[in-house]
């Protein structure tokens, strides 16, 4: 069962990303962090071996023994790693969330990060209330995306890695390439743009929701994009994959 107080459901929330692994605990309730994330480097490598034990140290930081949600840069079908975009491809194949259960006795719920993000703007975000398509996109070491239809997520929606002029496109407008290529804010937005193009003419999306931490600056390159539909920032930014993992753990217990 998850972690309760009075009415009050929380989770630890897990989110693994290319350059730091955060964790919180979160009120699954309101999306409030009940006390300051904390973060740690992502081993380099990210080996299976050197995450888990990250991931084991964040929970003894908290002192935690409630349900935790981890949200993972890959495809996961039933706790298994079936990708290796931005971690060690040591990965492909592992079961994870059994080997964050072992190394934590906790309960684990596992997903993708975008996915894990995308649950939390539905939930509490930009994407609240909003039915059609709708679309995140997570701008960050790679590009992450988030599916939904009326509501429902179409999980593991891998469009980062579509080809645009030769390259996944990641590799061309992940906000990783902007720092990398030392980009100017009008140089960059042209590539998210074409990016964001190549998307819509494939689904028609509603809304588009920009997360990750470069939606902070949103104002330096959403007002420059063209694509034919809404595209808003996301509202809870760095956060965002934390809650949502932690919306995943409340939502399998």
């Amino acid at each position: 069962m998850a972690s309760r107080t009075g009415e009050v459901v929380q989770a630890l929330g897990i989110d693994v990303g290319g350059t730091g692994i955060k964790a919180a605990v979160v009120e699954t309730s309101t999306g409030e962090l009940v006390q300051p994330r904390h973060r740690l480097r992502t081993p380099q490598p990210a080996s299976p071996e050197a995450v888990t034990g990250t991931v084991a140290e964040l929970v003894r930081h908290f002192g935690w023994k409630g349900p935790v949600g981890c949200g993972f840069p890959a495809v996961i079908r039933h706790g298994q790693v079936r990708t290796a975009a931005n971690i060690a491809r040591d990965w492909i194949g592992q079961d994870a969330r059994r080997m964050f259960e072992a190394a934590t006795d906790c309960t684990m719920s596992l997903c993708n990060d975008a996915d894990a993000a995308g649950l939390a703007e539905m939930r509490f975000g930009a994407g609240r209330g909003r039915g059609g398509v709708v679309l995140i996109v997570t701008l960050g070491t790679g590009i992450g995306t988030a599916l939904f239809a009326d509501g429902r997520l179409f999980p593991n929606a891998e469009l980062g890695h579509i080809e645009m002029r030769g390259k996944e496109a990641e590799k061309r407008a992940a906000e990783s390439a902007r720092t990398r290529g030392d980009l100017s804010w009008e140089k960059w937005a042209k590539r998210v743009d074409e990016y964001l193009r190549r998307i819509h003419a494939l689904l028609w999306p509603d809304l588009i929701i920009i997360g990750g931490g470069v939606s902070r600056k949103h104002e330096r390159f959403l007002p420059l994009l063209e694509v034919d539909c809404e595209v808003v920032p996301g509202q809870l930014r760095n956060e965002a994959g934390i809650v949502g993992a932690a919306i995943a753990a409340e939502e399998q217990t």
